[in-house]
């Protein structure tokens, strides 16, 4: 399944273990060796909510949230059966997110809005070695970062996301990307998203994700993007703010409390395969 071309391969757990996802998330999304994908998920039991999400990375790390991923969740759980009902709570990582889906005419899962949980916005939890500011966040800060300077503002919505605003067509992602992920002043590495200002609340961005490199869509780094872009002044607080991706569109809003993502979830095709 994929969420605007952010794809994943998953595995119904719910009634067995899946054992060294780590090792098989490498091997199973080689593109050119394996079925191919951004990474691994499991779809597993969980005592505290409907299910239980764990992402692999392609490189085989683990995630703690994935905004595409939980979508595309959701959409299994309601499409098979295994879940019947359009309010759905998944536990991940990073907390026990809510989800409302949107059925289509066909009875199956078109749109998903995901209830992401409010911004982590300082340094120390997100985790980046910056001093924060009067408002102890770090917003539009001048950084010396993969060999340049650059104003970065971090955010964390359950991973760390350094978002820059630039003109993403211009760069060499494959060259950057990694000094960016990789840069000293994150700890844990990071996601950095590079993001062009279309007009107010109207956003377009490139993302390299720690792990996978560029890929098509990120769900966590479009509504870091979206907080971002508030805080520095490009897009209005509890108002629908567009993110453009390479594989399509996200809705995020930053409301008082929380910050909600609204995407498409698709399926591409089903299977089995030996592990």
């Amino acid at each position: 399944m994929h969420g605007i071309g952010n794809d994943y391969i998953y595995f119904d757990c719910l009634d067995e273990p899946f054992e060294n996802p780590n090792e098989a998330s490498v091997r199973l999304s080689d593109r050119h060796f394996g079925i191919g994908g951004d990474g691994i998920v499991l779809i597993c039991p969980s005592e505290v909510a409907d299910a239980k999400m764990r992402m692999f990375n392609a490189d085989g790390s683990e995630g703690k949230m994935c905004g595409n991923a939980i979508r595309c969740v959701g959409k299994y759980l309601y499409d098979s059966g295994r879940v019947k009902k359009t309010a759905l709570s998944i536990e991940t990582l990073s907390g026990i997110k809510t989800l409302q889906l949107h059925i289509g005419e066909d009875g199956k899962t078109e749109t998903v809005k995901v209830d992401m949980g409010a911004p982590v916005l300082d340094p120390k939890e997100i985790p980046v070695s910056l001093e924060a500011d009067e408002n102890g966040r770090v917003v539009a800060r001048k950084t010396e970062i993969a060999g340049g300077m650059a104003e970065i503002t971090c955010v964390s919505m359950g991973n760390p996301h350094c978002v820059i605003f630039t003109d993403p067509d211009a760069l060499e992602l494959e060259k950057i990307g990694p000094a960016h992920e990789n840069a000293p002043i994150f700890p844990d590495r990071v996601n950095t998203e590079f993001v062009k200002v279309l007009g107010k609340n109207d956003l377009k961005m490139r993302v390299w994700e720690r792990g996978s490199g560029e890929t098509w869509a990120c769900g966590t780094g479009a509504c870091a993007t979206a907080v971002a872009a508030v805080l520095n002044g490009h897009a209005n607080r509890n108002e629908d703010i567009k993110v453009k991706l390479l594989g399509g569109e996200l809705v995020i809003r930053w409301t008082e409390d929380t910050v909600l993502m609204t995407g498409p979830a698709t399926l591409v095709f089903q299977g089995e395969i030996e592990i």
